[in-house]
């Protein structure tokens, strides 16, 4: 009987122990901020928007602008990327960001592979 307690306790610590492990899931207000930022913290990198070169920084709160005059039309990050944060709205035309080490991605491509490592 005392096995079996044991067994039990030893049982539950587990469960608690596996459960205070996963991460709480993301809003979808969450995952576009962390995409936002994922770009802003980009250090020495460029972002590409109808014809001129932008700071991180610069992107950032022009990505911030358009969500924010989107209104309640994105409500997801798929929403965000697709609608938002990869070509003008006025042009059409991509947006690519530059590195620091010259390699030139757009946007879209570069948001997508956050997004998927966000959802790991």
């Amino acid at each position: 009987m005392r096995l079996l307690f044991i067994l039990i306790v030893i049982f539950l610590f587990g469960q608690m122990t596996f459960a205070q492990s996963k991460p709480a899931q993301l809003t979808e207000k969450q995952k576009i901020e962390y995409l936002i930022k994922s770009i802003e913290k980009l250090d020495g990198a460029y972002f590409w928007r109808n014809g001129e070169y932008h700071t991180a920084k610069e992107a950032a709160d022009h990505l911030r602008l358009k969500l924010d005059n989107a209104g309640s039309k994105i409500k997801t990050a798929q929403q965000f990327i697709d609608n938002i944060a990869t070509k003008s709205s006025m042009t059409g035309t991509p947006y690519k960001i530059k590195f620091k080490d010259g390699k030139i991605v757009e946007s879209k491509v570069f948001l997508y592979q956050k997004l998927g490592e966000l959802n790991k």
